[in-house]
């Protein structure tokens, strides 16, 4: 059966759908393809502290790591600074949650870091801040420089690596699974880099230099987003400077496009054949690109761009023809995701860093105030609720088993009707 251009996109648009719709746990950072889509139904526009809440629970310690659903369990990772302890020393540690009633299964210390081996962190950062990820036989946790480890889902230790770097601002971005491998940016002050490491050990499989950042400012954060394109496997890698294309097994570079930005931090997501990310610091813009060239293709393979609204921090989000972002002032956009072209722009209050989520035909907007703004997707706007948790968040939420698993600074929630 041949197929057109066209028809190609509209399929692949059909299999993120049913990959989605056929995973019901949400294993990794913004879910099960990694771009903040879930298959879950029935799921409230509206909630408090009390309403829809079916349970809400203390999380010890501090942590801006988004949880993860899977068989019925939940993990995080969170830092907790010892009663005798001093500066920045943490017990990183790694927790079990069950999904149903939020009661602790285990809480284990996964790494100590003590306080002269670790870097100050930006306000805003914690020293738990990448999100775990499982691939339903074992859980992987991260925590930068401080540490990578796998664990049984009992919590039981399997391996554990420390890959130095010098970050600024703390660590951020979260790993991926992909072909085996374990792969994770570390991008730090100087001499950045990206790692893969065999997820059956620990071992390095391979390391990539970053060559080709011109700014003196080589950090930043991002989550890789792994995609096929083109009859290939690819690891989309943002940096500063440049977003990479990287081969999986061989870390072979495939392709790359040169843009002006640092601090990246937003993960990129994959519709309509086209790549979509943000250059983040100091003038961000949304960039769509065709995963399809080889080499430098910045001259050839930018499709589109848009800066007014572009984020900082939170990843953009398509459904359907739309693609949907925020800035981290507050101001959401929806714009036709083949074009760039702007169908609308509305402010709707807060400060942002968490990523928006599409579920059960609504989209929701997280604000670090712990305030919720419930769209329907379109071409015009349409709120549907604004909710409240009354307290700071940063961690983007998880959708699993009929519910919203929002973390809060201090508690996680299990929102459900």
């Amino acid at each position: 059966m041949k197929f057109l251009p066209s028809s190609v996109a509209a399929l692949g648009i059909v299999l993120i759908t049913a990959a989605a719709a056929a995973a019901e746990d949400w294993p990794q950072f913004r879910g099960p393809t990694g771009q903040g889509i879930s298959a879950e139904k029935n799921l409230p526009a509206e909630w408090s502290t009390a309403k829809n809440v079916g349970w809400k629970v203390t999380v010890p310690g501090k942590g801006w790591s988004s949880p993860i659903v899977s068989k019925g369990r939940i993990y995080l990772t969170t830092a907790v600074k010892p009663d005798d302890a001093s500066g920045n020393a943490r017990s990183l540690r790694a927790l079990c949650l069950d999904a149903k009633t939020g009661k602790t299964i285990w809480n284990n210390e996964v790494f100590f870091q003590k306080d002269a081996d670790v870097e100050r962190i930006h306000g805003k950062n914690s020293h738990a801040s990448p999100t775990p990820l499982t691939d339903g036989k074992h859980l992987f946790v991260h925590f930068g420089p401080q540490g990578t480890a796998c664990l049984t889902l009992d919590g039981k230790m399997v391996w554990n690596r420390k890959i130095k770097y010098s970050p600024r601002h703390g660590n951020g971005g979260s790993p991926i699974l992909v072909d085996g491998v374990l792969f994770f940016s570390c991008d730090g002050m100087s001499e950045p880099f990206v790692v893969a490491l065999n997820a059956s050990d620990g071992t390095i499989a391979w390391k990539r230099d970053r060559p080709g950042v011109d700014d003196v400012k080589t950090f930043s954060f991002a989550t890789a987003l792994s995609i096929e394109a083109g009859g290939k496997r690819q690891i989309i890698s943002p940096a500063t400077g440049q977003v990479v294309a990287y081969e999986p097994k061989s870390g072979r570079e495939l392709w790359k496009v040169k843009y002006s930005g640092f601090s990246i931090i937003p993960r990129p997501v994959y519709a309509h054949g086209l790549v979509y990310l943000s250059t983040s610091y100091m003038s961000p813009k949304v960039l769509a690109i065709s995963p399809t060239g080889a080499g430098d293709v910045t001259a050839s393979h930018l499709k589109w761009s848009i800066s007014r609204g572009a984020p900082n921090t939170p990843s953009t989000l398509v459904v359907g023809d739309e693609l949907y972002f925020v800035s981290d002032r507050g101001i959401a956009s929806c714009v036709d995701a083949k074009s760039g072209k702007v169908h609308w722009q509305q402010r709707i209050g807060g400060s942002f860093s968490a990523s928006p989520v599409y579920a059960d035909g609504k989209i929701y907007f997280h604000s670090e105030q712990g305030d919720t703004t419930v769209v329907k997707p379109g071409k015009e706007y349409r709120e549907l609720a604004k909710n409240s948790l009354g307290e700071r968040c940063l961690a983007s939420f998880a959708v699993a088993d009929g519910a919203l698993f929002i973390r809060t600074e201090t508690k996680l929630y299990r929102v459900q009707k």
